[in-house]
């Protein structure tokens, strides 16, 4: 018994730094993105609405990873309730921006 333990211990760690990991890569993507769409905003660049847009999709898409890679360490109904309206937000969120780059890439090629 003693062994399954120490496996579920082992698993809990790896979710836990994969959860961390990827909130750090959705974060350092958006302030890559965030800085990018700064220097083009300040130089005219004309795409810059669309180059923000998709790095924040992007983003949103580590963050919804880490949600949902936190389901597997859930041990109660009430954070699990919490857990899925976080991630039906920013699902919602990551189906609007691609709407809006969608729009953006059609106007764009007019």
């Amino acid at each position: 018994m003693e062994i399954y333990a120490w496996i579920e211990s082992v698993f809990q760690i790896a979710v836990q730094y994969g959860i961390l990991a990827m909130e750090a890569l959705g974060m350092a993507v958006l302030l890559v993105t965030a800085a990018r769409s700064a220097k083009g905003w300040l130089t005219g660049d004309p795409h810059v609405r669309l180059t923000l847009a998709q790095g924040i999709a992007l983003s949103l898409e580590f963050k919804l990873g880490s949600e949902v890679l936190r389901t597997v360490v859930v041990r109660d109904w009430s954070e699990l309730g919490i857990l899925g309206a976080v991630i039906a937000l920013r699902g919602a969120l990551t189906f609007l921006i691609h709407w809006e780059i969608k729009n953006e890439e059609t106007k764009m090629s007019e």
